[in-house]
């Protein structure tokens, strides 16, 4: 597939993150942002203000990582002279996708909605993320109340704490990589008819599809306390857990009897070689009393010792790796990718979620996120506007 070019009127992290994925395709990717708003100190995407500065007052740390490799426009589509240049950027630049997550309730006051759009060109693919969908035009949305509307804070946390968020903001991601997909198969299926696509993307109902080994079950007579917030403990697989050990702690899965099996047969847990204990079903029975006993083994010896053996029985197995250190993990660093601030830094970036040639053939580093407004002139030139009529565009407030 060619390169396409991609139009985005985005904020935030959901469809930010959805095209940054095409970024990593060698995608065109041109982010448009509104013009500042009178009294406002801040201006465009609110997240350019979140974290730590890196360059200048509108790059903060929060923006930089999802924005590499973009271009940033900055055009008041409350007017008809902005709309008529978002139209011009459609048509002149043969824009391939347009996406948004912008409240489908503004859709059309800011000229962005897929009927209006596919006037101008007919084989557009449309495509946004909103909190319910465009059946729910004015419910905004976040990924942390996204998480609490569809069970995920219920599911997450110890059994007698409060419910918690997850760590990452899985909804944001997933609704991301839903939209991304989505895109992906409207463009093959636009190779074959020709024609365009609109692609409505609800974060709540993405959410949920990730919940098979819940919702089913339900339905199937699991009393909803068995799936409700079980800490670092599997629901359905014992024992499953992080066990605490001299010097930290350790993740151990055993997802099997035959792991079961060799997990005992190793001296250090011999005592647990039980017949009680044989099956998945009789460790259910008894989890409580069996992760403790596996904890009295484990918080005696070092972890490295642990790691050895269950290394040596077959069990998957892992250290709580703290965040800081992830990016030193040889299977992450060499693959990560980089940018350069504009003082000369390198700055790591997590890998791709799947390594691509044009990644490659870039040797993995991504021009650094725009500053506001930075491509509002070489784009409006590229669509055929003079610098003098620039000037009076930006000097009426319709571009900035």
């Amino acid at each position: 597939m060619r390169p396409q070019v991609v139009l985005s009127v985005e904020q935030a992290l959901t469809m930010t993150y959805a095209t940054l994925r095409f970024v990593h395709l060698g995608w065109r990717v041109i982010r448009i942002e509104p013009t500042p708003v009178p009294g406002r100190k801040s201006k465009g995407d609110p997240n350019r203000y979140i974290g730590r500065p890196v360059a200048g007052e509108d790059r903060h740390s929060y923006f930089i990582s999802p924005n590499v490799g973009k271009e940033a426009i900055a055009i008041d589509l409350k007017r008809e002279e902005g709309q008529e240049l978002l139209r011009r950027l459609v048509r002149s630049l043969r824009a391939d996708v347009f996406c948004t997550n912008t409240l489908p309730s503004h859709h059309r006051q800011l000229g962005i909605e897929y009927e209006g759009l596919r006037d101008v060109k007919e084989d557009l693919i449309w495509c946004c993320i909103s909190a319910l969908g465009l059946a729910y035009p004015d419910v905004p949305g976040y990924d942390p109340v996204l998480q609490a509307l569809c069970g995920y804070m219920d599911l997450t946390g110890h059994p007698d704490g409060p419910p918690l968020l997850c760590g990452p903001p899985l909804v944001d991601l997933k609704a991301g990589d839903e939209a991304f997909t989505q895109i992906i198969l409207a463009l093959v299926e636009r190779g074959e008819s020709g024609a365009g696509q609109k692609i409505d993307i609800s974060m709540a109902q993405a959410a949920v599809s990730w919940l098979h080994t819940f919702l089913p079950m339900l339905e199937m007579g699991s009393p909803p306390l068995e799936l409700k917030r079980s800490g670092n403990e599997h629901r359905q697989f014992i024992p499953v857990n992080a066990y605490k050990t001299a010097d930290g702690f350790i993740y151990t899965a055993i997802g099997s009897d035959a792991q079961w099996s060799r997990f005992v047969q190793a001296p250090l847990f011999a005592s647990l070689h039980q017949d009680r204990f044989s099956s998945n079903e009789g460790r259910r029975q008894g989890k409580g009393e069996l992760h403790a006993a596996i904890e009295a083994i484990t918080r005696s010896h070092p972890s490295v010792q642990i790691a050895r053996v269950l290394a040596g029985a077959g069990i998957p197995h892992a250290p709580i790796t703290p965040i800081e250190e992830v990016a030193d993990l040889p299977f992450i660093s060499s693959r990560a990718l980089k940018t350069v601030a504009p003082d000369g830094r390198t700055i790591k970036l997590p890998p791709p979620a799947v390594s691509t040639g044009h990644l490659e053939q870039i040797g993995g580093t991504l021009p650094f996120a725009p500053a506001y407004g930075a491509h509002t002139d070489s784009l409006l030139e590229e669509v055929g506007l003079s610098p003098s009529e620039i000037a009076v565009l930006r000097a009426q407030g319709v571009v900035a």
